[in-house]
């Protein structure tokens, strides 16, 4: 039963209010009324009974209902007679779960689960996150993407075509939840290193929304995943009879710019200043476009320029308990000069200017880039895209990679091409010849994707890399020692950054709560898990990582005074904590 004082509920309710409600579903673990800023009673709403609850993946709990449960909502009959446990459901998917050899169809029925019954979603996600992120996640993830019309069941979120031009509030409104804080979009152009699939890029904000609640504790109410369908350059998806997007080109310049601040006015309009706005898999010229427009007006993340930054930047600084030294003494190469890698070199760049002391421009001196026509260098800058300007270095141009890596002499390596086996032998050995820890990242998705495999780097490099990949990696055993690859995932990241700006009210993300984020990654890094190869902390303890990244976060708000939810709580990681989403199911009366 609710604890009660003096009458009533712990969490503040009166109880003959509560019951003037005619029961319902109770919140026993407070992150409701932790996190919402109404006078309403949320946590108290009636539900619907009988077959109709059966069939609402948010409050259906299957063979969990209790007796007294199915005589109070009319389910008597419409369920076998067994009770069995939330745990014992867990263990029953699972066991389906395993029972499937294709990553694909492992996908197909967890995502099927979400559509039936989302608290055990979410605790089979919780429970086994290690096995499963990989599934819900990158690599299936992109699998899914790319089949997405033929495997397509229940609609997941919404979907915001050309043809819904000055109609977009509208849309927003048949959103049934009326509390959003998280909103995931993409217009499906760059879907992980796959290229345009259009419309069906939907399984990208689905997966990212699934992680902010199993992994950053935000409530699966409150997550909305959109996709912006202006149409797709993949031919064969044009000609694929089960595509579900609209059947033209893309649409670019007036019309597209036009399409997306009607969504973003409508966004603000329809769920207020403080709702987090997740830009995710657009192609490079309008993704810095859309990033530098409305990060003065929205509170707006680009995980792809942003998150995957901080992720790196975390999974360095921890590389530099073994390596010694700061980011200042080391330089630089990445093999890729899109979002992730000038992403990626101006968030080093900023923690360099803030560690020295010196100019922005000064820091970016440690940093090169290697793109598809060679070395970015200063005698290319008229015809390089902006974004790489800022590292076109005076230096001779070099072809390729490993007459880069030859030319500089860097002591970090970073992929992030999107091409694999790019990282050859002759690259690593070459590299590796230059340092005792050579440390090489290769952070291209999925796997299929990445520059090298783990294998690769620690062979080549006779067991000295520290190594980090964008996808999972088994163990490696070279010369009798096992090295455990570092996976340098974005989802360490994403999910605590969400929830520190939503514990705190922040109404803009600024660049210093990206840092924090990262440091506080990188202070989790324990000695144990340098010893094992890891340059990230265990993923089995993903939520107290993201509590803690989340107060860096919400720290760095109010210092910056960028805070709305006043007064500051005393104790930020025990507010934070409770704020957290729990899939445990609810009372029912």
């Amino acid at each position: 039963m609710e604890p009660q004082l003096n009458g009533r509920l712990s969490n503040g309710v009166d109880q003959e209010l509560f019951d003037s409600f005619g029961g319902g579903v109770r919140d026993v673990y407070g992150e409701d009324s932790a996190t919402e800023d109404q006078l309403v009673t949320p946590w108290s709403r009636n539900v619907a009974c009988g077959y109709e609850l059966l069939r609402d993946p948010q409050f259906n709990k299957g063979l969990a209902f209790s007796y007294k449960e199915r005589q109070n909502h009319y389910l008597l009959g419409l369920l076998p007679p067994a009770h069995i446990t939330q745990e014992l459901q867990v263990q029953k998917i699972m066991h389906n779960i395993r029972s499937y050899a294709d990553p694909l169809q492992k996908y197909i029925a967890i995502m099927s689960l979400q559509e039936r019954n989302e608290r055990l979603f979410y605790k089979v996600l919780i429970d086994h996150v290690e096995e499963l992120l990989p599934v819900v996640y990158t690599p299936t993830v992109g699998e899914a993407c790319q089949k997405y019309g033929a495997i397509f069941q229940q609609p997941h979120g919404l979907y915001i075509s050309l043809k819904e031009r000055g109609k977009v509030l509208d849309c927003l409104k048949n959103w049934p939840e009326k509390f959003v804080q998280v909103i995931v979009v993409t217009d499906g152009e760059r879907i992980l290193g796959l290229g345009d699939l259009g419309c069906q890029g939907m399984g990208i904000p689905v997966g990212k929304l699934a992680l902010y609640t199993a992994l950053g504790g935000i409530r699966a109410s409150a997550c909305l995943p959109i996709t912006i369908d202006v149409g797709t350059n993949n031919e064969t998806l044009l000609k694929d009879p089960f595509y579900i997007g609209l059947r033209q080109h893309r649409t670019t310049g007036k019309e597209y710019d036009d399409l997306l601040h009607e969504f973003m006015c409508a966004v603000k309009q329809t769920y207020g200043e403080k709702v987090l706005i997740q830009f995710e898999d657009f192609a490079n010229h309008n993704a810095f476009k859309l990033l530098a427009k409305y990060q003065k007006t929205h509170l707006v993340f680009n995980d792809d320029i942003q998150g995957t930054a901080v992720v790196a930047l975390g999974g360095l600084l921890a590389a530099l308990k073994v390596t010694g030294g700061t980011l200042a003494d080391h330089t630089f190469l990445f093999l890729g000069a899109g979002e992730a890698g000038t992403g990626i070199g101006e968030m080093i760049a900023l923690e360099i200017s803030e560690q020295t002391g010196c100019s922005l421009e000064d820091a970016r001196k440690k940093i090169w880039l290697v793109d598809s026509k060679g070395l970015v260098v200063k005698s290319r800058r008229e015809t390089l895209q902006h974004f790489k300007q800022n590292f076109a270095h005076e230096h001779e141009g070099c072809k390729d990679l490993l007459s880069a890596v030859k030319a500089i002499k860097p002591t970090i390596l970073i992929g992030t091409s999107g091409v694999g086996k790019t990282f050859t032998q002759e690259v690593i050995e070459t590299f590796a010849s230059y340092n005792e820890k050579p440390v090489i990242f290769a952070l291209s998705n999925p796997t299929s994707q990445s520059e090298c495999t783990a294998e690769q780097a620690y062979t080549w490099s006779k067991g000295r890399a520290i190594f980090a990949s964008g996808s999972p990696f088994d163990p490696v055993t070279y010369e009798g020692r096992t090295f455990v690859p570092g996976q340098g995932n974005n989802a360490y990241i994403f999910p605590g950054i969400g929830h520190g700006v939503l514990v705190s009210g922040a109404i803009r993300m600024h660049d210093d709560m990206l840092l924090a984020a990262a440091r506080s990654l990188a202070a989790q890094v324990e000695q144990e898990h340098l010893d094992q190869g890891l340059n990230y902390p265990p993923f089995q303890n993903i939520r107290k990582i993201s509590a803690n990244i989340a107060v860096a976060v919400a720290e760095k708000a109010y210092e910056l005074g960028l805070a709305t939810r006043l007064p500051k709580p005393a104790n930020l990681l025990s507010y934070a904590e409770s704020c957290m989403y729990s899939p445990a199911y609810r009372q029912y009366r």
